[in-house]
């Protein structure tokens, strides 16, 4: 039996993780987890995409959830120093449509449609996804309705909470439900159809679709 006071156990017990390619394998176990689900979903599969040794994701994560919760965890958060502030709410909003971001949001939708059968079952998981998901976006609807708060663009009393979560309630809907793309038009049809009249704002019939 190996004994702990061994000098080549003490080396293998000492010996430092490589962490480099974590992102890279993070990575891939979003995409996997995006086409394939979570129940469809495999360490094996995700190696593969990765490229990397099926004991090195063992190493590291002793199970499937444990690696979706880290990869979820670790996703791209949004710069609230590039938030926009064009002076309206609506300028606002619709400033924040780039094709990068709508990328990424779109991106986000499959990964939660990935996780959908997880999220009931499982609190820790679903705490993550929240936390990766819908609040980073959530907490920038929040500073814009805010900022229209102070300016007196909007009502002292409106409900921040229930609004900041419209459009990506919809959205997930349409991706998840629906099984449609969240473009462009979409997001200003919420804007000017949903948002702007449950907040008492009228959009101008020459309203721009773009700030740019």
């Amino acid at each position: 039996m190996t004994q702990l006071n061994d000098p080549e156990t003490k080396v293998k017990l000492g010996r430092k993780r490589d962490h480099t390619r974590d992102p890279e394998i993070l990575d891939a176990a979003l995409e996997v987890l995006a086409e394939a689900g979570y129940d469809g979903m495999t360490i094996d599969m995700v190696a593969a995409r990765a490229k990397a040794g099926k004991a090195t994701l063992y190493r590291r994560w002793a199970s499937k959830g444990e690696l979706v919760i880290e990869a979820v965890a670790c996703m791209k958060q949004i710069d609230p120093d590039a938030v926009p502030d064009t002076g309206t709410l609506r300028g606002d909003l619709v400033a924040m449509i780039k094709p990068h971001a709508m990328h990424d949001a779109e991106k986000k939708l499959r990964i939660m449609g990935g996780l959908t059968s997880m999220l009931a079952r499982d609190p820790e998981l679903a705490d993550a996804a929240f936390a990766a998901i819908v609040e980073p976006r959530a907490s920038v609807n929040r500073m814009l309705l805010q900022r229209a708060i102070d300016r007196g663009e909007i009502p002292a009393d409106t409900d921040i909470e229930m609004i900041s979560l419209v459009s990506q309630s919809m959205a997930t809907y349409r991706t998840i439900v629906l099984r449609k793309p969240v473009d462009r038009e979409f997001l200003i049809s919420v804007i000017d159809g949903v948002l702007m009249p449950a907040l008492g704002l009228a959009t101008p019939k020459d309203a721009p679709l773009t700030t740019d």
